[in-house]
């Protein structure tokens, strides 16, 4: 082993789960970001925590709402979910801009993307600086998924995606 740069070890401990995380802003317009900084932190109860830069729109929505949507794509929505990982939505309406249909949820102001492989429905319940981005830590208080969608969007060092399924195929994407 030798001693290798911050983007060799991400790139080398490649793929990460792609996520899109819905919110809304202070008028209550819905704002979708990508995510590769997510995780499940709690069991019982129910807690994924996302990571958000400090810069970000959706970091002053999610201070606003206190609320999100954790939704993990499908492969049919490669395009749609880059866009939303590499675009700003302070200016544009990502549901629209990427073709997605908006849900409501059941609990929880943001909406679902339709067509989600797996979408949490998330109160935020902690936050934690962590240098420049904010860990909002939600309690899931919905699940929702769609059974037949089997392969999910995974990043390669936010420079590509690629679809892996449930048993583990791959498969290139974007």
């Amino acid at each position: 082993m030798q001693e290798i740069s911050w983007n060799e070890a991400i790139e080398l401990g490649s793929p990460y789960p792609y996520a899109l995380a819905t919110t809304v802003d202070k008028d209550g317009r819905p704002n979708i970001i990508g995510l590769a900084w997510w995780t499940i932190v709690s069991g019982e109860p129910l807690m994924i925590a996302i990571s958000v830069g400090h810069g970000r729109y959706s970091h002053e929505c999610l201070g606003h709402c206190g609320e999100f949507v954790l939704c993990l794509p499908p492969e049919e929505h490669k395009e749609g979910a880059w866009l939303c990982g590499t675009t700003s939505g302070r200016k544009i309406d990502k549901f629209s801009k990427a073709g997605f249909q908006q849900v409501p949820a059941k609990v929880v102001a943001p909406p679902i993307i339709e067509g989600s492989t797996v979408a949490y429905e998330c109160k935020v319940t902690n936050t934690l600086v962590t240098g420049d981005h904010t860990l909002f830590i939600g309690e899931v208080v919905a699940i929702h998924g769609s059974p037949e969608r089997t392969r999910h969007l995974y990043t390669v060092h936010y420079r590509k995606v690629v679809s892996i399924d449930c048993k583990g195929h791959c498969n290139f994407a974007l």
